[in-house]
């Protein structure tokens, strides 16, 4: 068993030798070859070399597949935070689109609040419906873009509902006033947007219709 040893010492010797040669100076071929006698009369420590050799084999493998599994490891966590960067661009894009068609939005808004009413038809003979005159009331600025209720300041406010340009729809809508419980709901015509007696505009009404009621 020792003269193997010993003969695997010699060779693996002459081979680190053999492909140093070229590399070692003098001096360095003359320790090699001190070396190699020394193992040669110490198999035991030849012995000791080889299984050290075999374990730093070992532990190199093992290194070697520490550092692939790693290595696999971090290529998976880079994909993942690409993934994740392309999720928050896709995101932030979003995000922005939103921003912006929340912007238009308000703007439109703006622009329509900034927009002067459009002003009422007063032309020709309409038709509104009083409902009460009252003192110390303040009811205009209910009027503001609201044709269908109006008032007119004459010593009391008088309000008015609806705008008719029949006189028989006007009719209707006081009598259902009044059946409310609005007794004082009365008829006022309007010509070109100023008040008028009813006299005024009598001639000009057209008959009453068979389901206007009584």
């Amino acid at each position: 068993m020792k003269s193997k040893i010993s003969l695997i010492a010699i060779l693996m010797i002459f081979c680190m030798a053999f492909s140093v040669s070229a590399q070692l100076s003098r001096a360095e071929k003359k320790e090699m070859k001190k070396m190699a006698k020394e193992l040669k009369r110490n198999p035991e420590q030849m012995k000791a070399l080889i299984e050290e050799n075999e374990s730093l084999k070992s532990s190199v493998a093992s290194l070697n597949s520490q550092v692939e599994n790693l290595q696999g490891q971090l290529s998976n966590k880079n994909a993942e935070i690409a993934a994740a960067k392309a999720e928050a661009q896709e995101a932030k894009a979003m995000a922005e689109a939103q921003k912006q068609r929340a912007n238009e939005m308000a703007s439109k808004a703006k622009g329509s609040n900034d927009q002067e009413p459009q002003a009422l038809d007063e032309s020709g003979i309409w038709f509104k419906v009083q409902v009460g005159a009252f003192e110390n009331i303040d009811m205009s600025e209910y009027f503001k873009n609201n044709p269908n209720f109006s008032g007119e300041e004459n010593g009391l406010q008088r309000i008015t509902l609806g705008r008719f340009r029949d006189y028989w729809e006007a009719d209707k809508f006081k009598k259902a006033l009044r059946n409310m419980g609005v007794k004082e709901a009365w008829i006022v015509p309007y010509k070109e947007g100023v008040r008028v007696p009813l006299k005024e505009v009598l001639e000009n009404l057209s008959a009453k219709p068979e389901n206007a009621g009584e």
